[in-house]
């Protein structure tokens, strides 16, 4: 059965990891669903940013053309 999820390590600063915790006793969550809540957030808010999506637009285009000189 395959997995639906990846593990991931992050480092933050004593004052934000003590922050979350706190937050996520608050809560009543465990600190990985309040970081998942966080970056689901900040997903959220990239994919309606228009200055985002246009970089996004321009990394795409530099990444393609790579591929393809690479495919050649």
């Amino acid at each position: 059965m395959a997995t639906t999820t990846r593990a991931l390590t992050v480092r933050l600063p004593v004052e934000q990891a003590e922050d979350i915790e706190t937050i996520a006793q608050v809560e009543g969550v465990s600190v990985a669903e309040e970081i998942r809540a966080a970056l689901a957030d900040r997903i959220a808010a990239r994919r309606a940013d228009a200055d985002f999506a246009a970089r996004l637009r321009k990394t795409m285009d530099r990444n393609r053309r790579a591929l393809e000189r690479l495919a050649e």
